[in-house]
């Protein structure tokens, strides 16, 4: 039987998803031993354009990556796209908030023309994603199970409820009760809680679920006298792609 050929792609992100792929550990093995790894620049020097599953991290923000992730969709049978960046546009997206004529002005000065920027978005803004390891970084086993899906024909089971379901589970004291706020009643979980295991407010790196009760996070603000306004700034963090501009919000 042959192994499918897999290919792994950075574009603008700190590559720390790829880096979690590497990490594996022990079940790094099973992982090469199951797929033929034919491109994965952070790990291997040779590369080929013969793949069927292509795993993307990053955002798109130049033309340049415009014409990469358009020739990778072209060439993959399946898109998985891993990580903040490449799911919801991540980190990046805080460009878009400032407008791209003004956050090039503040980074490159007079330079500003020589940059190749544009407005970021995810990598789905461009190719059809087939499944998404959301998170920052990804869950590492999450990646594992849905390349392990693939490879039998199943479909991935990827979570669709909130964290604040896994920190029921995990018998955290709600972090609002210690002080802090927290997007977990809207935010996907899937990562087993990870930060309020640690007594930090969830930022919602693996994003909002499909149907967020947004009235139960409104009264769980409104118990401890804060408004939307007061978490904006944290939900940005990584879905600013779906925000408003600095400008449009002062107006």
């Amino acid at each position: 039987m042959n192994k499918p050929k897999v290919g792994v792609f950075g574009f603008t992100g700190c590559g720390g998803c790829q880096l979690e792929i590497l990490n594996l550990e022990e079940q790094l093995l099973d992982l090469v031993n199951a797929v033929e790894i034919v491109h994965f620049t952070e790990a291997i020097t040779e590369y080929s354009d013969n793949y069927e599953i292509a795993l993307v991290e990053g955002s798109v923000t130049s033309k340049h990556d415009v014409e990469r992730i358009e020739k990778i969709g072209n060439i993959a049978k399946i898109v998985v796209a891993i990580g903040s960046c490449a799911v919801s546009g991540g980190l990046n997206c805080l460009k878009n908030l400032y407008g791209l004529e003004k956050a090039k002005e503040l980074v490159y000065g007079d330079k500003k023309e020589w940059i190749d920027s544009i407005e970021v978005k995810p990598i789905d803004e461009y190719v059809k994603v087939d499944y998404y390891a959301r998170g920052c970084p990804p869950n590492r086993f999450e990646v594992v199970d849905i390349i392990k899906s693939l490879i039998i024909g199943k479909k991935p089971e990827i979570p669709n409820y909130p964290v604040c379901i896994e920190c029921k589970r995990n018998g955290n004291t709600c972090v609002y009760e210690l002080g802090m706020t927290c997007l977990g009643p809207i935010s996907r979980a899937g990562c087993n809680s990870r930060c309020p295991n640690s007594a930090t407010g969830c930022e919602a790196c693996r994003g909002v679920i499909d149907e967020p009760n947004v009235n139960a996070q409104k009264d769980l603000l409104a118990e401890y006298g804060l408004t939307v306004e007061d978490i904006m700034e944290e939900f940005n963090l990584y879905n600013s792609c779906k925000g408003k501009t600095i400008e449009q919000r002062n107006k």
